[in-house]
């Protein structure tokens, strides 16, 4: 596996991971400036997972709850949705693979901004979510 070395990482406070009745993921976050290149995740199989969106910018999602592990370990692909407070920027999906230890190096942040397409609540309904975990935060 190459190092892989990051300007930004930012910590992402507050997030969610839905499952559908499929059993397929989806994870909201803040949304980013730019868009995301080569995205991928990382799950290091306990609490703690790490979005390499492209080669400047890492989102660290801390506090992923044991349930929500168990089915995140199990993932090949989650669908990742960018958030503007209730408007959805951009969703893609990320392969997932799981790491004993991340590989970055940064200074860690945090970023929120961005404009609308549609709210989440219809992505949800769209998703067809079965299932809902708030993670994050204490």
């Amino acid at each position: 596996m190459e190092n892989q070395y990051y300007t930004l990482i930012e910590k992402q406070d507050f997030f969610e991971i839905i499952e559908n009745k499929f059993g397929e993921l989806a994870v909201f976050i803040d949304a980013r400036k730019d868009e995301p290149l080569n995205p991928f995740l990382e799950y290091d199989g306990k609490k703690t997972a790490l979005l390499k969106r492209d080669n400047k910018i890492a989102v660290k999602l801390e506090g992923i709850n044991k349930e929500t592990g168990s089915v995140l370990a199990e993932q090949e692909f989650v669908m990742i949705v960018e958030l503007n407070g209730e408007t959805v920027e951009r969703t893609y999906g990320v392969p997932v693979e799981t790491v004993e230890e991340f590989s970055f190096k940064g200074r860690q942040t945090r970023a929120d901004e961005l404009e609308r397409i549609k709210s989440k609540a219809e992505l949800i309904a769209a998703f067809g979510a079965v299932r809902t975990w708030r993670c994050g935060g204490k």
